[in-house]
């Protein structure tokens, strides 16, 4: 009889041992993504027959149009967190503010803090192409048995202890590491359970893919003009092929995949870039790195970033090894 492929929450228990300080909480904190992730995947494939697409007539603190599902895998994702008693904070795109979470004790002992995208490319949904979630686990830096404070959430992402991602397309998977290399498991929905298909996920050294919004090149810094030049010359593998989905997780996790750099740069129209350093450059280069590739802000490594407010913005490069050197090659030239 063939066998058959680990449950993740085999996959956890049987890991249980790497996870670094925890009497149980992060497994606890997978498991409850895993199960938020379910309802959210359900919602998501159903989207087109019902009425939850389309904005949903609020802007989030970054001045987005919120979509109705944005707000529903919010409130989805806090509440299964909450009602788990397993995290002391979360973080949220979609919040203005963190959340704290006292426990039905209100003791403020559990020692984790979550910071997520819950719905990163949702304007995507209307054209049915793959949206995602985005989530970082950190520590708490806090006294344990005192409410959570900014700095539990102003870590630098290299304190990060777990991150991930999942992404509801053809079908749903969760991708996520705890800094013993990144694994993959896809959610089978007819006994909605998550199996690993994809152990000991790699960036290839090398990528023949870059993905960034080539319609804002004229906005964009001579570095990353010069490097999309050179990606483009017809010269060894050259010239590279252009992919760009526009979610974030579904470029990276395609790269990933099939060997790519992604780039979001800082421009004239965005300074400082468009991209969130807590809750989407940081987890996905945790993800990133485990995976043998590298994620930068052009410069610099960008789990090093020392972070100052809740919803920062970075340029972000990251993918296969070399490519994102040779990007900052570039960079470095015109800097």
């Amino acid at each position: 009889m063939e066998e058959r492929n680990k449950t993740l929450g085999e996959f956890i228990i049987e890991k249980q041992e790497e996870f670094k300080y925890s009497s149980g909480e992060l497994s606890r904190i997978i498991n409850s993504i895993r199960l938020a992730a379910k309802v959210v995947s359900y919602k998501v494939n159903k989207a087109g027959l019902v009425d939850i697409v389309g904005a949903a007539g609020e802007q989030n603190i970054q001045g987005e149009d919120q979509q109705k599902l944005d707000v529903y895998a919010n409130n989805i994702f806090i509440q299964t967190l909450i009602n788990r008693e397993i995290v002391c904070g979360i973080a949220s795109e979609e919040n203005d503010d963190f959340i704290t979470v006292a426990g039905s004790d209100k003791s403020h002992s559990n020692k984790y803090v979550v910071l997520m995208d819950p719905l990163d490319g949702s304007s995507n949904i209307d054209v049915n192409v793959s949206v995602g979630t985005i989530f970082s686990v950190y520590r708490r830096v806090t006294p344990i048995g005192t409410p959570v404070s900014t700095k539990d959430f102003l870590q630098p992402g290299t304190q990060q202890v777990a991150a991930g991602y999942v992404i509801y397309g053809t079908s749903t998977m969760l991708i996520y590491t705890t800094g013993h290399g990144v694994n993959g498991f896809t959610l089978n929905p007819a006994i909605g359970t998550f199996y690993l298909s994809h152990p000991n996920m790699q960036f290839s050294k090398d990528g023949t893919i870059y993905s960034i919004n080539e319609g804002n090149y004229v906005h964009f810094p001579q570095g990353v003009k010069d490097y999309l030049k050179y990606c483009q010359l017809e010269e060894g593998d050259r010239p590279y092929t252009s992919r760009y989905i526009g979610s974030l997780v579904s470029d990276i996790h395609r790269n990933m995949i099939k060997g790519g750099i992604y780039i979001y740069p800082t421009s004239s129209k965005a300074p400082n870039g468009k991209l969130r350093l807590l809750y989407e450059c940081n987890p996905m280069a945790f993800i990133v790195e485990q995976a043998g590739g590298k994620a930068s802000n052009g410069f610099s490594r960008i789990m090093e970033i020392e972070p100052t407010e809740l919803h920062e913005r970075v340029p972000f490069f990251c993918g296969s090894y070399n490519m994102v050197e040779k990007a900052e090659e570039y960079m470095a030239k015109n800097k």
